[in-house]
């Protein structure tokens, strides 16, 4: 299976993603053909701080789980808005 087929099983997923020049934590926001569209996660403040389209042949590591990955998933859970807080047209 290449890998790009299988990162389109972990769109919107949070990841810690590896890649040529640099490594974060993020969400996988996006899966193409041959790119996928990252987007960071801050860590201090739980928000989504910046976006990357990366070459799907520069992904050298993929973590999928983890302590701190659950960690950064709870927290990120626990910033979301509850159903009373959501307005809805």
């Amino acid at each position: 299976m290449r890998m790009i087929q299988k990162l389109k099983g972990l769109e919107k997923a949070i990841v810690f993603l590896r890649w040529a020049t640099d490594a974060d934590f993020g969400r996988i926001k996006y899966v193409g053909e041959d790119f996928l569209e990252f987007e960071v996660l801050d860590p201090d403040t739980m928000e989504f701080k910046e976006s990357f389209l990366i070459n799907a042949q520069l992904i050298l590591e993929v973590m999928i789980s983890g302590l701190e990955l659950s960690r950064l998933v709870a927290e990120v859970s626990a910033n979301l808005p509850s159903g009373s807080e959501i307005e809805f047209d």
